[in-house]
């Protein structure tokens, strides 16, 4: 058996967190290590590892986070300002719950390119 991560343990009310939205198919909660004034992580409620790992059967799902994400910077009061949404895919690039999540960040500036 496959060991939980964090972020199911957190869809479980296992591991509290500081939830900011949440609806049916996803959950958005602050992050506890923020690398921003405003640094928010949503995930889908379904288990899926990566970005590689969605199927043709998520897309109503991938669509559905991006527009929760949209959702969150609203309720957040972040739209006027703007916010950066970010997904990394693979340790390679950062990612290290393998549960794909998308990072909301804004209250600072940002730079291009990235990282």
């Amino acid at each position: 058996m496959t060991e939980k991560t964090v972020f199911k343990r957190i869809i479980d009310g296992e591991i509290p967190a500081d939830v900011v939205y949440e609806d049916d198919q996803c959950l958005a909660f602050r992050d506890i290590h923020p690398q921003a004034p405003t640094h928010v992580v949503l995930i889908p409620k379904k288990e899926i590892a990566s970005l590689d790992d969605f199927s043709e059967a998520d897309q109503a799902l991938a669509g559905h986070l991006l527009l929760a994400a949209g959702k969150v910077a609203e309720a957040l009061g972040v739209q006027q300002e703007g916010y950066r949404v970010v997904v990394n895919c693979g340790a390679g690039a950062g990612q290290e719950v393998m549960h794909v999540h998308f990072h909301i960040l804004a209250g600072r500036p940002f730079r291009w390119p990235p990282g």
